[in-house]
């Protein structure tokens, strides 16, 4: 059973492995913010052959998702050549839920060029497994796998994968990974969850290589400042080494 059931062309329905942290009568974010980006993919693919790369996902969270049936759209906001922005959205009854702005690369032969002064981080065989459902509830969350080193809380690398697909169709390496950006909020908590609530309105992603393989690793930081916002910034990984960075803002609510 996938993430999501394709219902038309246009609307999905959330599975059991959908349910948030949060609240479990709620859509956990992060498979809705892989499904814009797939849906991105597709219509990229459905006007274009050149295969532009996702450099940056921006994603805005605007409310909560009821565990029922989602709509999307897309549309091109600044076409081009080289680059494109695009933005994709995905509604509930009528409401905007989350909102995605892509920004879209050509590929071109740097290889001589290439490099990153990102640091590397153990591969997951080198990290004992962890539960994340020991701290959090939720079908999103028990669908997940993960392996971590935490150095102390709000400190982490850690790997996460899931035999759960996105979809009974084929996506792409940045749809694949995004299954797994938003986990990052919860998996070196500074806090319990139930002493502060700590949920992110935003997630920027940026890539400077497409993802390989199904494994995400993580370098993730944990901040909070004293008036009611914090941070979380993880470098992330793939099998080949450092990808980009993920980052999400936090309303800070100790309860």
């Amino acid at each position: 059973m996938p993430y999501f059931d394709r219902v038309s062309a246009t609307a999905f329905r959330p599975t059991e492995h959908v349910s948030g942290g949060w609240n479990t009568a709620e859509q956990h974010i992060a498979p809705p913010m892989a499904l814009l980006a797939h849906v991105v993919e597709q219509d990229r693919d459905a006007r274009r052959d050149d295969g532009l790369r996702l450099a940056r996902l921006s994603y805005d969270i605007l409310g909560t998702l009821p565990m029922d049936t989602v709509e999307v759209e897309v549309r091109t906001v600044r076409p081009g050549r080289t680059i494109e922005l695009v933005e994709a959205t995905l509604h509930h009854g009528g409401r905007a839920a989350l909102v995605l702005r892509a920004w879209l690369l050509d590929h071109r032969d740097t290889a001589a060029v290439s490099g990153t002064e990102f640091d590397a981080i153990p591969p997951a065989a080198e990290m004992p497994a962890w539960d994340p459902s020991t701290v959090w509830p939720g079908g999103y969350i028990a669908s997940a796998r993960a392996r971590r080193v935490q150095t102390r809380p709000g400190r982490a690398a850690y790997w996460v994968d899931s035999p759960v697909a996105l979809l009974d169709e084929p996506s792409g390496p940045v749809a694949r990974a995004a299954r797994f950006f938003d986990i990052a909020n919860g998996m070196t908590a500074r806090f319990a969850p139930g002493e502060v609530a700590y949920p992110n309105l935003d997630l920027t992603a940026h890539l400077f290589r497409d993802p390989v393989g199904d494994a995400l690793g993580f370098d993730t930081r944990v901040s909070t400042g004293p008036d009611g916002a914090g941070l979380t910034h993880s470098v992330i990984h793939d099998i080949q080494g450092p990808v980009g960075t993920v980052d999400q803002i936090q309303t800070v609510r100790p309860r």
